[in-house]
Parts: structure tokens; C-alpha cells; sequence
């Protein structure tokens, strides 16, 4: 009488129906963000998960389903680190600042998801890209915006523009550097808020391009924004800061005011 002296396979665990749902989405999210909505399959889904096809059909109705179902849990993360960034009382600065590290850290926390959100979505997925996440927030920032548009005295009809000028450079930078990681995510904060808050600071009433219909520098009608603002900036210490290099930024002359600063640079233009 032959007995086998193989060892005999112990019977798998049955999982409960919510353990395997979420066990299909972990493994359709890390499939969906290495090759995109259209580059994976049922079968890859069901074969990484080690069940048949019918068991993803039976939770999900298939390929579409589950991935509706992750791109909804993804957009509410980003979705509320953004909004509650947003929300809490501050200065305008700081409500850039807790943006940028929002975001960053969303994508730091959640590559794969991210990477599923920045993908071309399926043509029957109307809502719940990046691109729409994106609107949502920049209609909160047109609201902040505008608020402050009225209090300085500037026209607050162009604040959606400059919401969505304001939201697009974040997101384009977070997508930037989700692939590069470099430098690190407190210093590229710390940049953005440099480049939106100091452009913010230096605002004009009424933008011109000089040599398309543009008024002469002596007749530009500036507001005095940046006085205010830089009055109601807060401490050092409270926020990201960053100093402009002096490759890149003319350094003041000391009791130099805005206006013989300006024009000494626009001199020193010309003589270039």
C-alpha cells in the first residue's frame, strides 16, 4: 500500500464578500494606475487576485464598475485635503500653502491613485476626473478670491480667471513632480507659493501688454495691493517661506520705494 508523503494543502481561508470587494479594489487600483483604464482587463484583475472572472463580475458588473468605484474613493481623499485646506481661517497665503502641501502630500501618500486620476478616463466617465476634481476647488478659490478682490478695492469679476490660473499651476506642478519627486515637497510648496503669492503682491488694476494696445507705464493705473497685503501677511515662521536668489531677482536699493524701483529696473531694461 502506497501513501503519499506530500503534504497536504491546507483549505483557504473563505473570505467575507466586503474582505474580497476590497481586496479586488486594491488589486485593480495598483493595475490601473501601471497600465491605464484601457491597457487592463477582467481577467488580469481576477487572475492577480487568484479568483475567476464571474467573482469581479458578480461585485463589481465588471471592468467599469470597479474602476468607478476607485476613482470615487480617490477624488473624495484629494477632494477633502484640498477643501479643508481651504476652509480654515487664515491669511490668503496660508490658504495657498496649505493647498500646495495638500496636494503634494495627497501624491506622496497615494501615487497610484493619483496616477489613476491624471489618466484620460473612460469616454462614459463624465465625472470624477482630475481635471473636473480641479474645477471643483478652483470655484471655492474664485469665492476666496473675490472677497479679497472687493476688500482691496479691485474689480472681483475677473476672480475666476485668476482661481483658475491659481489651481492649474498647483496641479500642473504636483503633476510635475509626481514623476521627478525632487526637490522636496515642502521646497516646491514653498516655490509655488513664492511665485502665485509674489505676482499677487505686485497686482495690476488693469493688465496691459505692451505693444498690443497697452498704456504707457506713466498713465498704468497700479494698485496699491501689495501694500496691503504685505501688511496683513503673516509672521515669519507662521508660513512657507522662500527667498528669491539674487540671480533672479533685482535686489532693492536701500529707501528705494516701489515706484524708483520700477522705474530704475525699466531703465536698466532698456539699457540691455
Amino acid at each position: 500500500m502506497n501513501v503519499s508523503t506530500e503534504p497536504k494543502k491546507s483549505p483557504r481561508a473563505r473570505m467575507t464578500a466586503r474582505d474580497r470587494r476590497e481586496q479586488l479594489v486594491t488589486v485593480a487600483r495598483a493595475l490601473f494606475a501601471e497600465k491605464g483604464f484601457d491597457g487592463t482587463s477582467v481577467e488580469e484583475i481576477a487572475l492577480r487576485a487568484d479568483v475567476s472572472k464571474p467573482v469581479v463580475y458578480e461585485h463589481f458588473g465588471g471592468k467599469e464598475g470597479i474602476y468607478a468605484v476607485i476613482v470615487d474613493r480617490e477624488v473624495a481623499a484629494l477632494t477633502g485635503a484640498l477643501t479643508q485646506s481651504l476652509v480654515n481661517r487664515g491669511h490668503p497665503k496660508q490658504h495657498v500653502e496649505s493647498a500646495a502641501i495638500a496636494l503634494l502630500t495627497y501624491i506622496e501618500d497615494s501615487p497610484d491613485g493619483f496616477r489613476i486620476l491624471v489618466r484620460d478616463s473612460p469616454v462614459a466617465q463624465a465625472t470624477g476626473t482630475f481635471s473636473s476634481l480641479i474645477g471643483d476647488v478652483a470655484t471655492q478659490v474664485e469665492g476666496l478670491l473675490a472677497g479679497q478682490f472687493v476688500r482691496r478695492g479691485l474689480d472681483p469679476s475677473v476672480a475666476p480667471i485668476y482661481s483658475q490660473m491659481l489651481v492649474g499651476m498647483v496641479a500642473l506642478t504636483g503633476q510635475h513632480w509626481a514623476e521627478v519627486r525632487e526637490p522636496s515637497k515642502q521646497e516646491v510648496a514653498a516655490h509655488i507659493v513664492n511665485l502665485a503669492w509674489n505676482g499677487l503682491s505686485d497686482f495690476d488694476q488693469q493688465p496691459k501688454l505692451p505693444g498690443l494696445g497697452g498704456d504707457s507705464e506713466d498713465s498704468r493705473k497700479t494698485s496699491n495691493v501689495d501694500e496691503s497685503l504685505e501688511a496683513d501677511e503673516p509672521a515669519h515662521g507662521d508660513a512657507l517661506t522662500i527667498d528669491p536668489s539674487p540671480d533672479t531677482a533685482a535686489a532693492p536699493k536701500p529707501d528705494e520705494s516701489r515706484k524708483e524701483r520700477k522705474a530704475r529696473e525699466a531703465r536698466e531694461a532698456r539699457e540691455r
